[in-house]
């Protein structure tokens, strides 16, 4: 006789049998060899800038096994997609340290923080070779070895895709629909090291200077005495969002917001398909009352509750999915808009305006700001996961008060009641609303002065009919005790709403004025965007080029620009008569300089005087030569030389 197995039952055991083919936590786990192999070979081909103890003994090393930085979360910003699809393979991991399987062994209930500490530094040093590869000077190295490592990642992950596409969860294709975000991250990765490789074979990049090119862009329009003749905005620039070409987000942003992206992508799925299953079960748990009713044939109260229960269901059910698109949409959103307030609140910086802070926050602690480097990118996507949970539950209780106020009276007949309830609870709202604005009118009309001029926008405030006022306030005394018990606990909800609704917004303060320090995430925003600020403002770093670049044009010029040779194909014979020319003109404009010249003059006999006196003697004579010329004639312009050249 044969065994037909339930549908969903094979599917599990199908989902169990690939599991035990290949487990992506295992390979996570063996990952750390090579990646720990990759990150020793790019330390050995770093070479420190400061010499330690240890290097005296053994100098075979020549300062190398250096400190390899896999990504420079300040200044740099060029690699950046690179690094935003690095942190796109990173994603699939960064959200399996919010459970515990990705551990092989139990660790008791104490342990668990240092848990996910382990944890971390487990998926960090993993996904370490992804990033050093990127930013490693080494380019030929970084790319050899990034692309093996991202083609035994691509392979791992294809082969468990494609083997094993189904789950417990999604169906048939569970695997497909969750893992593309993380394989195309791969890809991009591998395209850009055989880039890198291909490009380091070619042409050495040559070392790169302290400004970017949109930050010269930026000082130069700065400096332009008259705005630039632009065309005129569209809607979308208009109304949504007006693009700077000059402003660039560093890897660290366009990292945090791929990642926040492809895990609300995870999340929505997941949330999609835990509700549908958990909606079947109490259906299925409801049909187990139900019966349980009939056969013990209890009460008809009870018996009617059975359909308000399975309405109830219905409209949840309902409601869950209709708001989890809400919820989704609104969390991609404020990841758009998180952006958007980076680069308003760092240029308003720039401009030097600090107004749009609260005053505690105008000169934060060094510390503090240095550490909210650190802090933001994983806090940002921890408060972006959780604010979608968050909002879609307080969507959820807004859709089920939609629909008990309004949906199911209207599908039930029962629409003269809804009007009469909702007319009652308007027409109170209303004449609460109405009796402010009464106050404020019969305020503006009888109890203050006349304007002072024609021109001005409103009365000043004196007040006017002093009496009749005293009177209005006493009488109003008593209502407005009554009014305020329900405006407190308006007040009460309104808060409790916003601060649900605003919990992901890191950049935006859920506490009330005066107690902003208490919120870490938003003194993590200011934190960052003041370290932001002093380290990447245009004009320091366009400033500070410019030093760099005089300095080393100094090292490298000649002495003598004003005498320079403009012809570089002239003969050297003519360069060096140009050399001792600007030489001569010096001393004779700056005879004290010949005293802090270098001479090698010849030997001679004790009889004769020494080389020290014979020059004290020449640049005397020169002095007083000079001296004579200036009473006859005005001075020439000095010019100031180094005196390195001897001519």
């Amino acid at each position: 006789m044969t065994m037909i197995r339930d549908p969903v039952e094979n599917e599990v055991s199908a989902a169990n049998d690939c599991q035990n083919r290949i487990s992506m936590d295992l390979f996570l786990h063996f990952s750390l060899i090579p990646a720990v192999l990759i990150a020793g070979v790019l330390s050995c081909l770093q070479k420190r800038q400061q010499r330690l103890t240890f290097d005296q003994r053994l100098p075979c090393l020549g300062g190398r096994f250096g400190i390899v930085v896999p990504l420079d979360t300040i200044g740099s910003l060029s690699n950046r997609w690179s690094y935003g699809f690095a942190f796109g393979a990173v994603s699939s991991s960064v959200l399996l340290l919010f459970s515990e399987r990705y551990i092989p062994f139990t660790v008791p209930p104490w342990a668990r923080a240092i848990m996910y500490l382990v944890g971390a530094l487990e998926v960090g040093l993993v996904y370490f070779p992804f990033f050093a590869c990127l930013s490693t000077p080494f380019r030929m190295a970084g790319g050899v070895l990034g692309i093996l490592y991202s083609v035994s990642w691509i392979i791992i992950h294809v082969w468990d895709t494609v083997t094993c596409p189904s789950g417990e969860i999604l169906g048939q294709y569970q695997k497909i629909i969750v893992q593309w975000p993380t394989i195309v991250s791969l890809l991009f990765l591998l395209c850009r090291f055989i880039y890198v490789l291909i490009k380091a074979v070619r042409k050495p990049e040559d070392t790169d200077e302290l400004t970017e090119q949109h930050q010269v862009q930026h000082v130069k329009r700065l400096l332009k005495k008259t705005p630039e003749e632009s065309k005129p905005l569209g809607w979308f620039q208009r109304r949504v969002y007006k693009w700077d070409p000059y402003f660039k987000f560093p890897n660290r942003i366009i990292g945090t917001a791929i990642i926040s992206l492809i895990g609300l992508y995870t999340m929505t799925l997941a949330d999609y398909s835990l509700s549908n299953v958990a909606f079947d079960h109490i259906s299925n748990w409801k049909n187990t009352l139900q019966h349980l009713v009939n056969a013990c044939n209890q009460t008809e109260a009870l018996s009617l509750m059975i359909p308000q229960l399975e309405e109830f269901i219905y409209v949840a059910r309902k409601s869950w999915l209709a708001t989890t698109i809400f919820a989704s949409l609104n969390s991609v959103a404020y990841t758009f808009h998180i952006l958007a307030c980076y680069r308003k609140h760092l240029k308003r910086l720039w401009k030097g305006q600090k107004d749009f802070l609260p005053e505690k926050f105008h000169n934060p602690k060094s510390a503090i700001s240095v550490a909210s480097i650190a802090r933001y990118s994983g806090w940002q996507i921890a408060f972006t996961l959780w604010g979608y949970i968050i909002v879609h539950f307080v969507y959820f209780l807004f859709a089920l008060l939609l629909a008990y106020a309004l949906v199911l009276p209207i599908q039930h007949g029962k629409v003269l009641v809804m009007l009469s309830n909702l007319g009652i609870i308007l027409v109170t709202i209303g004449l609460v609303i109405g009796l402010v604005i009464v106050q404020v009118l019969l305020v503006q009309i009888f109890f203050l002065q006349d304007k002072m001029s024609p021109t001005d926008k409103q009365k000043p405030l004196a007040l006017n009919n002093r009496k009749a006022f005293h009177c209005f306030n006493y009488f109003f005394f008593f209502y407005n005790v009554v009014m305020g018990i329900s405006n407190c606990i308006l007040r009460l909800l309104t808060s409790i709403v916003v601060g649900t609704w605003l919990v992901s917004r890191i950049d935006r303060t859920i506490m009330q004025r005066g107690y902003e320090t208490m919120d870490a995430g938003y003194t993590t925003w200011i934190g960052m965007i003041f370290a932001d600020h002093y380290h990447n403002n245009p004009v320091m770093v366009c400033f500070c080029q410019l030093l760099v670049s005089n300095t080393m044009e100094r090292h490298n010029a000649s002495e003598y620009s004003t005498f320079s040779n403009p012809h570089p194909q002239e003969s050297t014979v003519n360069s060096l008569a140009r050399r001792r020319w600007a030489l001569l003109y010096t001393l004779l404009r700056n005879p004290h300089l010949i005293l802090l010249r270098k001479h090698h003059l010849p030997t001679t006999s004790s009889s004769s005087p020494s080389p020290q006196s014979e020059t004290v003697t020449r640049a005397w004579l020169m002095t007083s030569q000079t001296q004579s010329c200036q009473a006859v004639s005005q001075p020439l312009p000095e010019i100031t030389v180094t005196p390195a050249e001897d001519g």
